[in-house]
C-alpha cells in the first residue's frame, strides 16, 4: 500500500493514462464500449495503489460512467451522420432506462465491494461467452416488445449498466439484435443509451460518495477527477489507432482474444468477490 498522497498521485497518473490508451485502442479494434475495459483496469489500479477496499469498486464504476458521457455523445453524432441512430427507439426506451439507472445507482450505493464485483464478473463473463460463441443470426423474436411489455428490458439494461459502470452497449446491442434490430442500428442507438445511462449514473455516484472516507486525492464522491481528465482525451486519441489496426488484423481472432481476456478478468473478479 502506498503511504502518502504524493506517492498515490505519482502512480495514478501513468496507470490511468495507460488505461485510457488501452480502452481507446480496444474500442477502435472491436467496437466495444470503454467501460467494460475501464472498470476492471481501475479496480486493479486502485487495488495496487492501496485505495480503501470499501470504496475502490464504487470509485471504478463512478469514474467509468463519467468517462462514458463525452465518448458516447461523440459516438451518437457519428452514427447519426451515417443513419445508424434510431430516434424513435431511443425515445421509447430512454425513460425506462433512466428509471433503471436511478434504481441501479441507489442499489450500488448500498452494495458492498464484493457484491458490485460479483455483478461485474457475472455479466462480464456472460458477455465474453457471447462474444466467443454467439451467433449473429440468433433471434428471440422478429420485433421488440411493445407497450407495457417493452419496459422491463430497457429498465434492466439501465439498472445493470449503471451498477457495472458501462454504457449499456455490452447488454443492449445483443438484446436488440436478438429481437431483430439490424446490427448497425443497434450499435448506433446503444451509443445514445450510453448518454442516458452515464449522465444520471455518474451524478448519482458523486452524490452517493460525497462524504465517503479514504477516497484518493482529487475525487468528487465516487468519481476520480484525475481519472476522468486523463482517460477521456487519451481514449479519444487512441480510438483511430485501434480502427487502423482493425483493418490489418482478423476480427474473429481479435474478438476471441478479447473474449478470453474479459472471461479471465471476470472470473478473477468473481473469485475476489467470494474471497478466493
Amino acid at each position: 500500500m502506498l503511504g502518502n498522497e504524493t506517492d498515490i498521485l505519482l502512480w495514478m497518473i501513468p496507470l490511468l493514462a495507460a488505461t485510457g490508451i488501452a480502452a481507446g485502442i480496444l474500442a477502435g479494434l472491436l467496437g466495444i464500449g470503454g467501460g467494460i475495459v475501464i472498470v476492471p483496469a481501475l479496480y486493479y489500479i486502485f487495488s495496487y495503489i492501496g485505495i480503501d477496499p470499501d470504496v475502490k469498486m464504487h470509485l471504478a464504476v463512478g469514474t467509468s460512467l463519467a468517462t462514458i458521457v463525452p465518448t458516447s455523445i461523440r459516438s451518437v453524432r457519428a452514427h447519426q451522420e451515417r443513419g445508424g441512430f434510431d430516434l424513435e427507439l431511443f425515445k421509447a426506451w430512454a425513460p425506462a432506462i433512466v428509471v433503471g439507472v436511478i434504481l441501479g445507482t441507489w442499489l450500488a450505493s448500498k452494495a458492498d465491494v464484493g457484491e458490485l464485483t460479483a455483478i461485474f464478473g457475472t455479466v462480464g463473463l456472460s458477455a465474453s461467452l457471447y462474444m466467443a460463441f454467439g451467433n449473429p443470426e440468433w433471434r428471440l423474436a422478429r420485433h421488440l416488445p411493445r407497450g407495457l411489455a417493452s419496459i422491463p428490458l430497457p429498465a434492466f439494461i439501465g439498472t445493470i449498466s449503471s451498477m457495472m459502470g458501462i454504457g449499456g452497449g455490452t447488454i443492449s446491442v445483443p438484446a436488440l439484435t436478438l429481437f431483430g434490430t439490424p446490427i448497425h442500428r443497434a450499435v448506433g442507438t446503444s451509443a445514445g443509451f450510453g448518454v442516458v445511462i452515464a449522465v444520471p449514473g455518474f451524478i448519482g455516484f458523486i452524490i452517493a460518495g460525497w462524504n465517503a472516507p479514504n477516497l484518493p486525492p482529487y475525487s468528487a464522491g465516487y468519481v476520480s477527477l484525475i481519472g476522468f481528465a486523463l482517460i477521456v482525451p487519451l481514449t479519444t486519441l487512441a480510438v483511430p489507432w485501434g480502427a487502423k489496426l482493425a483493418h490489418a488484423l482478423s476480427q474473429k481472432a481479435l474478438r476471441n482474444a478479447f473474449a478470453i481476456f474479459l472471461g479471465l478478468t471476470s472470473v478473477k473478479m468473481l473469485a475476489n468477490s467470494l474471497g478466493v
